[in-house]
């Protein structure tokens, strides 16, 4: 029989629902700030939340043990910089995990529409999917002025606010370069559609256009969680003035709409 010290110290290895619900707690955050701001290191995500360097890795440990993140290692800048700094980023794993619920019954049924109606039915409903958000967004990014930084900045209000973990980073040229090539990287930790987007590219592609006119430039898709990126990553130059008379995605499917009914009125 064992005795009442072992007993005790049994009980005392195990940790209580309440102490459990806290270590639970903590490491959603840390999942949380990994997928906000990812690649991370550990020390950042240390000064973002407040915790030491052994709590933080702690968790880490525990999320890289269970899949739902991975480490990335990046060169570090300079000559002789030695070995690549570890920096953590959620996994596919993890990203599945965050709210594809009813993702396989939407790619069945886009599966069955194309087969019915082929790719142009696709393409038309990601527009028409895509021209509500641009409605939604269109007076916030056009209340921000002319200034495509600041257009940017508006967009990835809006987009984080749809669950898409949106943030904006100015990047200015610097000298021998013109200020034309200043640009402003839209990063989105999160897709809710990822595995959607993945069988089907055109989402992503719409959702650039989309950008593009809200925004009043040319932007360039680098990276898409859809493809395998770690983020969805889109380069909006800002050396030039936006376009702001560019039609928009309602615009266009009103006009395509009103010239689809004169057709069919025609004898």
């Amino acid at each position: 029989m064992p005795s009442k010290r072992h007993v005790a110290a049994n009980e005392a290895s195990v940790p209580s629902p309440a102490l459990r619900d806290a270590e639970d707690r903590t490491r959603d955050r840390v999942l949380s700030a990994v997928l906000e701001n990812g690649p991370v290191s550990a020390a950042e995500l240390g000064d973002l939340l407040g915790f030491t360097p052994a709590a933080v890795r702690r968790h880490l440990d525990h999320l890289e043990r269970n899949g739902v993140i991975e480490v990335k290692r990046v060169a570090k800048a300079g000559a002789g910089a030695g070995r690549p700094a570890r920096r953590y980023v959620l996994s596919s794993q993890g990203q599945s995990k965050l709210g594809d619920d009813y993702l396989n019954i939407a790619a069945s049924a886009l599966l069955k529409l194309q087969e019915i109606a082929g790719d142009d039915a696709v393409q038309e409903y990601a527009e028409e999917r895509f021209a509500e958000l641009e409605a939604r967004y269109a007076p916030e990014v056009a209340a921000a002025g002319e200034d495509i930084t600041a257009r940017a900045m508006a967009l990835s209000k809006a987009l984080s606010r749809d669950g898409f973990v949106a943030s904006a980073h100015s990047i200015e040229a610097k000298a021998p370069l013109p200020a034309a090539f200043s640009s402003v990287q839209l990063c989105q930790g999160h897709c809710p559609i990822q595995q959607l987007a993945a069988r089907f590219p055109v989402f992503c592609d719409t959702e650039t256009k989309m950008f593009s006119r809200l925004v009043g430039v040319d932007v360039r898709r680098l990276s898409t969680l859809a493809q395998g990126g770690h983020v969805c990553t889109t380069h909006i130059p800002t050396g030039r003035p936006a376009a702001t008379t560019l039609p928009s995605a309602v615009e266009q499917t009103a006009s395509l709409s009103q010239e689809s009914n004169n057709q069919q009125e025609r004898p």
